[in-house]
């Protein structure tokens, strides 16, 4: 897997306590990377001075974000305890996800950390947050920050899919791996992998009363074990690792998180745009409500995305 030499964190304006921040810290400590801060404002009002001239409003905005440089210098001033490069970059941009994913890509960089919070059910609906819009547009991974810590000899999640011999499918599931066990030696870690299947469909135990479902569900659950352990024996992981569960992924990835005390959930996501993506979203954006840890999400490799077009 690509290193980590540039990490971008996406500063919250709104507090003084930094959690993405710090995480990038920690990763960038153990890769030997340079962190850039990046901070993206915007206030309306200053766009709808009308009595002053543009030169006046570009003064008042650029006052503004001198502000928030000189808060941000003084916010990693106090981080005295680190020795990693931590550069500064204060933007003006009416659409945060837009210049932090711009940003990302004219500068090369491997690895966007945010923290995140539960959003509202009703509101995300109808405005996508930043969160979902990094996941699904930038084409490198993204880290999603919350307050559980990284202790040594932690747990990482790799949440795979077995149920396609998609090839992109499966060069999905080796990039999440691979990840998983590069951080794993980087924090001493052990990797666990986890898949959901499906339920028997009940349309099937309805219209056929001769329908065996208990056969059926163990059928399917063993075929994916099958899978799951074999790809585990590729990687040297322990089968007692291996978790399949019965359910849907959004449901069985939190789930098992929470009883392994996971640090960290990989997955891969696909870019979704229009109607079906604001509506129906996809597995990483159910997830990281539900999960009391940090998501990595990863892109399938040759992704573009379409900020870049």
């Amino acid at each position: 897997m690509k290193e980590y030499k540039k990490i971008l964190v996406v500063i919250n304006p709104t507090t003084d306590h930094q959690a993405a921040l710090h995480r990038a810290i920690e990763l960038a400590t153990k890769s030997q990377a340079e962190i850039t801060a990046f901070l993206s404002i915007f206030d309306f009002s200053y766009e709808m001075t009308s009595i002053l001239s543009a030169n006046e409003r570009e003064a008042m905005r650029q006052g503004v974000i001198d502000q928030r440089i000189a808060w941000l210098n003084d916010l990693i001033s106090d981080l005295k305890e680190t020795q990693v490069k931590i550069n500064t970059e204060v933007v003006w941009h009416n659409r945060p996800f837009e210049s932090v994913i711009n940003f990302a890509i004219a500068g090369n960089f491997d690895l966007i950390v945010k923290s995140t919070h539960e959003h509202d059910k009703l509101k995300s609906i109808i405005f996508t947050p930043t969160d979902w819009h990094l996941m699904r547009k930038a084409p490198m991974p993204v880290l999603m920050v919350k307050e559980h810590d990284w202790p040594i000899e932690g747990k990482i999640l790799c949440a795979i899919n077995v149920a396609s011999e998609d090839e992109d499918q499966l060069n999905l599931n080796t990039k999440i791996i691979n990840y998983a066990q590069d951080l794993a030696r980087k924090f001493s870690a052990s990797v666990h992998l986890v898949n959901g299947f499906p339920g028997t469909p009940v349309n099937l135990a309805i219209e056929l009363p001769d329908f065996d479902a208990k056969t059926y569900n163990d059928s399917v659950r063993m075929q994916h074990e099958e899978r799951v352990q074999k790809l585990a024996l590729s990687y040297n992981i322990p089968v007692e690792n291996c978790h399949v569960e019965e359910g849907l992924p959004e449901d069985v990835i939190p789930d098992l998180a929470i009883q392994l005390d996971a640090e960290l959930v990989i997955l891969g996501t696909i870019g979704r745009t229009g109607f079906s993506a604001a509506l129906i979203g996809n597995t990483a954006e159910h997830v990281i409500d539900s999960l009391q840890c940090d998501l990595l999400a990863l892109k399938p490799d040759g992704y573009k995305s379409p900020l870049e077009d």
